[in-house]
């Protein structure tokens, strides 16, 4: 993972696939394009701490959910239950996102 040294686990085995299709050129500018929009977990799982100071959503906002986000607002993350679940499955949340953008990424190349 020389184009992508920061993903790890599952993320790295999904790029990975990924990027043997293609060339080198084309791997650097999919490199480029997915660094760029890629989510980082430990960023996804600090807003997700913010649902216990009053901000429950933040996290599905800046994932691209924005119907969820706004359910969690208003419903204080779902009494915290939501916000709870979704600090333990932040990585998967993350890699989801992730994917979905390699994807996109993918098909534009």
């Amino acid at each position: 993972m020389d184009f992508i040294p920061e993903a790890q686990g599952d993320e790295a085995l999904y790029l990975g696939k990924l990027l043997s299709e293609m060339s080198d050129d084309q791997k650097k500018k999919f490199s480029n394009v997915y660094r760029a929009r890629r989510k980082d977990p430990q960023t996804i799982m600090i807003l997700c701490l913010l649902g216990f100071l009053g901000l429950a959503g933040v996290h599905r906002f800046v994932l691209n959910q924005i119907g969820m986000g706004i359910l969690y607002f208003f419903t204080a993350g779902l009494c915290l239950i939501g916000v709870i679940v979704d600090l333990v499955n932040h990585k998967d949340l993350t890699f989801q996102y992730n994917r979905g953008v390699a994807q996109e990424i993918k098909s534009m190349l």
